[in-house]
């Protein structure tokens, strides 16, 4: 009998939590009024969106009307390097992004160079951390902003988050942080981190798709994308999804709540992992920092693996993981991030990303270890790669 299903991509989505799901039901058919109307239904919306507007922005203690609900972090990304490059490009039109950002950044800053502005990418070393000083020599007078991701979606490193603000802050410059991996895991500050713009994710933290914010400090002016009936502040036109925001706003409760009991049990989980793979897989080596990273995502390339081959084999096996960011899976050219490492494309090409959830158990990653053990020796029969020595 085929056993349970593994799931090890929550990096790329997580299921919704029932409690977050029992909350939204009612915004649905009975509390379904329209926020923008003045009847008591709409303004019974209006009430429940602002209150949650005021719950998320107390989790990174910015101020209430500082939270933009969007759709998605893709268009709260959007929605920040476009905002921002177009209402401040009389100051400047150079922008600085890191060598590892997510495909929404990396595409928005590439769309905005046909748009006349100039991006460079700031440098990361070996384990994907931002190289300050690189940073520093970068920035010239007509920097308008700088955008880093906090935690990398494919290998988990956390950049020094601070420091970059405090960089920027010296320099008068605008910075902004796509904040999808960390939002709901680690405790985020905007105020202390010096962060002017915060990108995150519902479906990221066990809520539903189709709801997400970006953190707006006041007194930051953006230039909208949709026009329209003027709502979030005339910054996101659209009838906003309630019954999404709700969720949204459940889960990240519920995350916060349980953070530091999750966290020290997924890092148990994730310590054990990796010391599995590293001691039974010969030719596995680990990407990312060591010990500035996240607990729930490890990455690791094999010698002489493609790194498809394995995500399909270990799939007929019941356990889903992924090759990197579920963004772009559908790409056959190595992971720039990886290559932004200093991996070589067929080590890039060998990588795979396990992301570890709620639902894992130590069982099903001594499961998962032994599947690999025995496919990755199937692979490397049949591989044109030698392992070294």
């Amino acid at each position: 009998m085929r056993r349970k299903k593994i799931y090890l991509d929550f990096a790329a989505t997580t299921p919704v939590d029932p409690r977050v799901l029992k909350t939204m039901m009612p915004y649905f058919s009975q509390k379904f009024g329209n926020s923008a109307s003045l009847h008591s239904l709409g303004q019974e919306a209006k009430i429940k969106l602002e209150e949650c507007r005021e719950k998320i922005a107390k989790m990174i203690s910015a101020e209430i009307p500082e939270i933009i609900f969007t759709s998605s972090a893709t268009e709260s990304n959007n929605l920040a390097l476009k905002g921002i490059a177009f209402a401040n490009r009389e100051k400047g039109r150079h922008i600085l992004i890191s060598e590892i950002e997510h495909e929404s950044v990396l595409k928005t800053a590439e769309w905005l160079k046909g748009e006349g502005f100039e991006v460079e990418k700031i440098r990361v070393d070996s384990c994907g951390l931002v190289d300050l000083d690189d940073l520093k020599k970068k920035i010239r007078r007509e920097t308008i902003l700088v955008s880093v991701i906090f935690v990398n979606n494919e290998i988990g490193t956390k950049q020094e988050i601070e420091k970059i603000g405090k960089i920027c802050k010296e320099r008068g410059i605008i910075f902004h942080t796509d904040a999808v991996q960390a939002f709901g895991k680690v405790l985020i500050d905007v105020k202390k981190m010096q962060v002017d713009l915060l990108s995150a994710s519902s479906h990221k933290v066990y809520g539903p798709k189709g709801a997400a914010f970006l953190y707006c400090k006041k007194g930051i002016k953006i230039t909208p994308l949709l026009h329209g009936g003027g709502q979030e502040f005339a910054l996101r036109s659209s009838t906003v999804n309630l019954p999404a925001i709700v969720g949204f706003t459940t889960a990240a409760e519920i995350c916060h709540k349980e953070m530091k009991r999750e966290t020290e049990r997924v890092e148990k989980l994730r310590n054990f992992f990796v010391q599995k793979i590293l001691s039974q897989i010969k030719g596995s080596h680990l990407n990312g920092h060591p010990e500035k990273r996240i607990p729930h995502i490890v990455n690791f390339w094999f010698e002489g693996i493609e790194g498809e081959s394995l995500v399909l084999r270990l799939d007929m096996e019941g356990i889903c993981v992924s090759t990197g960011s579920a963004c772009s899976s559908f790409s056959l050219e190595p992971s720039h991030i990886l290559l932004a490492l200093g991996l070589k494309p067929w080590q890039a090409h060998g990588s795979l990303r396990f992301s570890l959830g709620r639902e894992t158990q130590k069982e099903d990653l001594i499961f998962t270890v032994e599947c690999l053990k025995e496919i990755i020796e199937d692979l490397r029969k049949i591989s044109p790669f030698k392992l070294k020595k």
